[in-house]
């Protein structure tokens, strides 16, 4: 007997019953995005390895051991993204959207693919959104990102779990004298770092900062600090960034072991995390990328972003029961209708109120059935009303109305007082 076929691992179905929860999360944030001017760009999931390669680090844990590549029929390499910056930053480069130095203010919406070891909150096929901002540099940007998502969470109502970490990690120059530093300090004590370390120190030693080794955040604690090696513009930034969140009220932790996992990152570096989740306890993350543009092959441009994952965010509203009460109903209204007559008058009556109303959800029965069948599933839909139609209803021109979810009576309404009287039910819901 053949294998099942089924999804493969890490790379989940988004059931019926779980979609109204990711869509009112996704124009939750849309909404808030085009309200602060940014407009939404789609990039493809498919690049050419390259691009990650030269954004993301060669040496970084996502391209040496996570990123699903393959070559295709004409022998390029190609990879699935991991993530959205180096996408973006790829297309505006390519259609001339900051070559001339224009300022652009974009989001995007997608899957991302790493291969890791699927746990909750951590899968192989995710979804993030993602902002980013080009040819702005000073601290105003940076502190506007971390401001909206802010006001996100206050929207959502996760401000109470949420704590932002902030660190800067200065200019490119800055980071490679304490990097040395870093090195000189970590090889006088290599035994006693965990593999990973030990690994990194020879790749990308400020990784090692970012360990979860208990052992090694004890040698930590004497090891040189970044803040004591940050040039002036970088402090002078940071500056700009905290003072422009303490006047908006935003809490924050300074964090120096904040590095984040990608090489392009530069002066400023944030995490939102929360301990609700256990161990996937980030749910957005960004930082500047001044140098990633001209990493690619562009103009010296200046750029800023974050992304947030969407499975982590929606886990954590259902860990702290923050889900609308209204996303769990569907359909507003069920049409009932009794014989060909009633089902052609039905047809007529629903696409006129969809006209008036299209607002409401509203389900029509299909394949017939009795009287009882067609209110059982009335029933189960979820619907606030049942709209009845039979011989009766059509001769007397009107629509009975029954409430499915509270103890009222049935009434009959006329044809032309439907959507009048629906109004008027529906403004106290």
């Amino acid at each position: 007997m053949s294998k099942a076929l089924q999804a493969i691992r890490g790379m989940n179905d988004i059931l019926p019953e779980q979609t109204p929860v990711w869509r009112y999360f996704e124009q939750t944030v849309a909404d808030l995005l085009d309200s602060y001017g940014y407009r939404q760009i789609r990039m493809p999931i498919v690049e050419f390895t390259e691009l990650f390669k030269r954004s993301i680090g060669e040496v970084t844990d996502i391209v040496e051991k996570e990123m699903y590549t393959f070559a295709d029929r004409n022998g390029d390499s190609l990879t699935l993204r991991p993530e959205g910056t180096a996408s973006c930053g790829r297309a505006v480069m390519e259609h001339g959207l900051i070559n001339n130095g224009q300022v652009q203010k974009l989001w995007y919406i997608g899957q991302m693919f790493r291969h890791e070891r699927p746990q909750k909150g951590r899968y192989r096929q995710f979804h993030q959104i993602g902002v980013e901002a080009f040819n702005l540099p000073g601290p105003d940007i940076d502190a506007e990102l971390i401001i909206l998502t802010w006001r996100l969470w206050k929207q959502l109502g996760i401000q109470e779990v949420v704590t932002l970490e902030l660190n800067s990690l200065g200019t490119a120059e800055a980071r490679a004298v304490y990097r040395k530093a870093l090195v000189e300090y970590l090889e006088q004590h290599f035994d006693q770092l965990d593999e990973d370390s030990q690994r990194r120190l020879s790749t990308n030693p400020l990784r090692v900062l970012d360990s979860k080794n208990a052992q090694t955040q004890a040698l930590l604690e004497n090891a040189p600090k970044l803040d004591q090696y940050l040039d002036q513009e970088s402090v002078e930034h940071f500056n700009g960034v905290k003072a422009r969140l303490d006047a908006a009220g935003v809490p924050y932790v300074i964090n120096a072991k904040l590095v984040r996992g990608l090489d392009y990152y530069g002066k400023t570096v944030f995490e939102w995390v929360t301990t609700e989740l256990g161990a996937q306890g980030t749910v957005c993350a960004g930082g500047r990328y001044d140098g990633l543009i001209e990493q690619l092959g562009g103009k010296p441009t200046t750029g800023v972003g974050f992304a947030m994952g969407i499975e982590r965010l929606i886990l954590l509203l259902e860990t702290l029961d923050k889900i609308p009460a209204s996303l769990a109903r569907t359909v507003d209204v069920f049409v009932c209708a009794f014989g060909e007559q009633a089902e052609l008058q039905a047809l007529n009556l629903v696409e006129a109120l969809r006209d008036q109303q299209p607002q409401l959800r509203i389900l029509v029965n299909a394949g017939g059935g009795s009287f009882k069948s067609q209110f059982k599933k009335a029933d189960r839909s979820g619907a606030l009303y049942a709209l009845v139609l039979g011989e009766d209803e059509c001769t007397q021109q009107v629509v009975a109305i029954k409430p499915l979810r509270t103890e009222g009576e049935q009434i009959s309404v006329p044809w032309d007082q439907l959507s009048e009287y629906l109004t008027q039910q529906f403004s106290s819901h």
